[in-house]
């Protein structure tokens, strides 16, 4: 299990280490230097993590108790697994984008892996300062740093023209089966 943890001593989900260094400068140069690139936090309820998510589906808010079990679960059942990037307002103490990365471990390519990004969001009130393209090509590099051969993310035809600012290439489709409710 890791252990890495923020200058309060609250529990970090990876290595703060595997954030390029141009993550912050990036954000810097398109909004201000009071917003920071880190790791998830265990206590991310507290500083809006799922009202940035909801601004892409179905999100309703989890208990205190259910939230840090998952990620508790992310931390330690799944090591080297999941990467979730969030970009905080320190003023405010406000999580204003977020991203994952999660790694696939395969048994083709050498036994590769492969990176999925997954729940892009940006918060509605700070859209279109490139918060997002930050947070992809953040994503990106971990997924190189820790051995991923390619990373992929499933997206909506509208989104295409975004992702490929990002440098990704549009191929194949995606099929999905939702599970009876």
């Amino acid at each position: 299990m890791s252990t890495y943890t923020n200058e309060h001593g609250i529990p970090l989900l990876f290595d703060p280490k595997l954030i390029p260094v141009q993550a912050d400068k990036g954000i810097r140069e398109v909004v201000d230097d009071m917003i920071i690139a880190r790791p998830l936090a265990r206590d991310d309820h507290l500083k809006g993590h799922l009202s940035v998510l909801a601004g892409l589906t179905v999100a309703p808010d989890l208990s205190p108790k259910v939230y840090e079990a998952r990620f508790d679960e992310m931390r330690s059942a799944c090591p080297d697994t999941y990467y979730t990037l969030v970009f905080e307002h320190v003023p405010s103490q406000r999580i204003i984008a977020t991203a994952t990365l999660f790694v696939e471990r395969k048994f083709l390519r050498n036994a590769g892996k492969v990176g999925h990004i997954e729940d892009v969001a940006v918060d509605v009130e700070r859209r279109g300062k490139n918060l997002g393209k930050r947070v992809i090509m953040s994503l990106t590099e971990i997924a190189e740093k820790v051995g991923c051969y390619k990373t992929i993310l499933d997206c909506n035809e509208e989104n295409i023209p975004f992702y490929q600012k990002c440098d990704f290439t549009h191929k194949e489709f995606e099929m999905v089966k939702y599970a009876k409710a």
